[in-house]
């Protein structure tokens, strides 16, 4: 065991972990209100700049690396949920954090979202959803609703979209949190919940695009109607809303989630959360409440379980192999059967 003193955390600020790059969105854009949040939080984690990474793809969001005084890669289009279980891998003491758009992680991008949740790597991934292609200037993506007119869709789009919590939870993935841009403090919530939790962790961040697709979440984030239509999901409590609690979530007979009045049906019936329930069936019936445009939609932690890690696992195969066998010989390996000269 090692006798060496810890090195002490350093304390820092936001500033500390800001870099000197001008932050290049459009004026307005939700992804200020993102970074400003994470820069914040980032200083109360006890963790250091040089043990913290974060892993872009293509799109507005990917820019993020630039702003973050850490060390940062901006990969390629939908690769960053392949490129950073490989770091994870290799270096397990790092914090890895993936920041991608609906349009990067779920077209290109979205077989390598699937395995890096369903095989359950310890990173955090942020999925800026503005349901709009920005950086290509306004095509739809798809979480773009259905009828959606756009300038690759000029008759109105005929996809159906995409629900980015119901396919992470059909990902088997252990966590699973849903926030939105209006909310510093929710969104620093969320964040810091990823981060301490051990295994793949999205969170689905409603992001404006004021430019492509002003005003996609309106009806259900502006602080007038928040109260009405923001279901804040809270673990081991009643799922109620509005803002006296009127209104509340139940499962009818087929198990599905459905809007009720808890006048009606009294706070007995209403379904009580529970983001440690091993079987997602409940979380992703809660998912596909807001399966549509201005619905009551769920924010907060849909599912937080346990269950072995990636890159933990992998690490414990490798050291008991060493064990058995001893250290590999990898001159060995190369010249074992069949290898042949090519002259």
């Amino acid at each position: 065991m090692s006798t060496a003193p810890e090195t002490a955390i350093p304390v820092t600020t936001k500033k500390d972990w800001a870099t000197d790059q001008e932050v290049r969105w459009c004026p307005g854009c939700g992804d200020y209100s993102i970074l400003t949040a994470v820069q914040l939080m980032l200083p109360d984690l006890g963790v250091t700049r040089e043990n913290t990474v974060f892993i872009s793809g293509i799109g507005c969001a990917a820019r993020f690396p630039y702003y973050m005084n850490t060390y940062g890669m901006h990969s390629i289009h939908g690769r960053a949920p392949a490129i950073s279980p490989g770091l994870k891998l290799a270096r397990p003491e790092i914090d890895v954090w993936v920041i991608g758009g609906d349009g990067d992680m779920l077209s290109i991008g979205g077989n390598h979202l699937i395995h890096a949740l369903r095989r359950n790597v310890n990173i955090n991934i942020l999925l800026f959803n503005n349901r709009i292609y920005g950086l290509t200037k306004g095509q739809y993506s798809p979480t773009s609703e259905v009828g959606k007119v756009t300038k690759s869709t000029p008759f109105g789009s005929v996809d159906a979209p995409f629900n980015p919590i119901s396919v992470a939870l059909g990902a088997e993935a252990s966590f699973v949190a849903r926030t939105h841009d209006m909310d510093r403090k929710h969104m620093q919530a969320m964040f810091r919940r990823a981060h301490a939790h051990q295994g793949a962790a999205l969170v689905e961040v409603f992001q404006n695009c004021n430019v492509f697709n002003d005003g996609a979440y309106d009806t259900i984030t502006k602080k007038d109607v928040r109260g009405h239509m923001l279901i804040d999901l809270q673990h081991g409590e009643p799922i109620r809303f509005g803002p006296d609690g009127e209104r509340g979530v139940a499962l009818d007979g087929r198990g599905l989630a459905t809007i009720v009045d808890v006048a009606d049906v009294g706070v007995d019936a209403l379904l009580v959360h529970d983001e440690a329930d091993p079987d997602p069936s409940v979380a992703f019936a809660l998912s596909r409440l807001s399966n549509g445009v201005g619905r009551p939609t769920p924010i907060g932690v849909f599912r937080a379980v346990d269950r072995p890690e990636y890159a933990s696992a992998t690490s414990a195969q490798l050291a008991e192999a060493q064990a058995a066998q001893g250290p590999g010989d990898l001159h060995a390996l190369l010249h074992s059967q069949p290898t042949w000269d090519v002259s």
